[in-house]
C-alpha cells in the first residue's frame, strides 16, 4: 500500500480539482451516518474510496485567478 506525504496529497488536489475533507472509515459504528452529515454541512459530496475502505467527503477546489 502506497501512502503520499502532504505534499504530494496536495499536488494531487491541485491537480485534480477535488479536496478531500475527511476520510471516515467504511467501519465506522455509525456507517456513513458521520460523512453523509459532514457533506450536508458543507456542500459536499461522499464518494467511496473501494482502495482504502474509507468514505471521503470531497468538494471541487476552487480555482484561485493569480
Amino acid at each position: 500500500m502506497s501512502v503520499l506525504s502532504a505534499a504530494d496529497v496536495a499536488a494531487h488536489e491541485s491537480a485534480s480539482h477535488v479536496r478531500v475533507l475527511a476520510r471516515i472509515p467504511a467501519g465506522h459504528p455509525r456507517g456513513s451516518w458521520p460523512a453523509e452529515q459532514l457533506a450536508a454541512e458543507n456542500a459536499a459530496d461522499v464518494v467511496m474510496d473501494l482502495k482504502t475502505d474509507d468514505y471521503l467527503v470531497v468538494t471541487r477546489a476552487v480555482a484561485v485567478a493569480r
